[in-house]
């Protein structure tokens, strides 16, 4: 457990949003900016769930960034009304906003992002990210004019969160926008989530980029049992899903597939403890649960 900061002394510290449509690169751009993994990321959209905090202490300012799903139509399910509720309370009382838009293209999901922004009254910073896929690098000054022109942001800043380019300018533009207060997290701590959660979303990661577009969205992660013995850590978690189609899917032929998610997750789940790891999975079936209000508390899904 680490120990409370002692240190008294102000500094630039606050809560940083990171927003965008889904499927933008947030979580990318959170573990690129804290160089290492607080936040699972896939190509699929909607693949953050929950609100994260990534605490990143660079020289002299402590950043608490927050990691949001991505913002969306539709509230066809109580999993989606949870999707954007989630996304749109972490921007009620944030110091700065980071709105992500990839750089060589802009959708209509960004429009709605940022007439969610109007209202907002913090600082909001553009962060036109995946700009090493732009295939004429000479569109790139056109398309900071462009997106200027789109509202007053407090800075327009071209970055790669796959690549890691030019994450120093966008946390110095973000630094010049916090206030001055003492740390708010101690120095050592990088994330408000334990061990547990990060289990679960390992899990589901694995299941997300093995499966493909092979299972809906329906699926998710619940953690049973979680022991530690010295450096091994004993886990036990079940993939639930809807349907009994969809659990033939995930457990794969002769058990095959759930077999390599748990590999996958396993070895991810090392890296990221620093120690062994003995995991066990199940596939269940809990029909509806994603459009079940009570089941997705009971399974994590509730405002923090």
């Amino acid at each position: 457990m680490s120990e409370p900061d002692t240190q008294t002394a102000d500094l630039p510290a606050g809560f940083v949003a990171l927003v965008g449509r889904p499927n933008v690169g947030k979580s990318t751009l959170l573990n690129a900016l804290l160089g290492q993994k607080v936040s699972i990321a896939t190509r699929k959209p909607q693949t953050t769930r929950h609100r994260i905090l990534g605490i990143h202490q660079r020289g002299d300012a402590q950043i608490i960034y927050v990691d949001t799903p991505g913002l969306h139509e539709g509230g066809r399910t109580a999993m989606n009304r949870y999707l954007n509720d989630a996304a749109g309370s972490a921007l009620g009382d944030v110091d700065v906003v980071v709105m992500l838009t990839e750089a060589y293209r802009w959708l209509p999901g960004d429009d709605r992002v940022l007439q969610r922004l109007d209202s907002i009254g913090a600082p909001v910073i553009a962060a036109m990210n995946k700009v090493d896929r732009m295939a004429d690098k000479n569109r790139l000054l056109p398309a900071i004019g462009e997106m200027d022109s789109r509202r007053s942001f407090a800075a327009v800043v071209p970055v790669s969160a796959e690549k890691k380019d030019n994450l120093e300018a966008l946390e110095q533009a973000i630094i010049e926008h916090l206030p001055s207060s003492p740390a708010l997290f101690p120095r050592d701590q990088v994330t408000d989530r334990g061990e547990q959660f990060m289990a679960a979303e390992l899990v589901r990661e694995q299941v997300t980029l093995q499966l493909g577009d092979e299972l809906p969205y329906a699926s998710t992660v619940e953690i049973e049992a979680f022991e530690q013995e010295g450096q091994l850590r004993r886990i036990a978690a079940i993939v639930w899903v809807e349907r009994t189609g969809q659990r033939r899917i995930v457990i794969g032929e002769g058990g095959e597939r759930i077999k390599r998610i748990g590999a996958a997750a396993r070895h991810e789940m090392e890296r990221l403890f620093g120690g062994r790891v003995y995991l066990k999975l199940w596939v269940k079936v809990r029909e509806g649960w994603s459009d079940d209000q009570r089941v997705l508390q009971a399974l994590g899904y509730r405002e923090e």
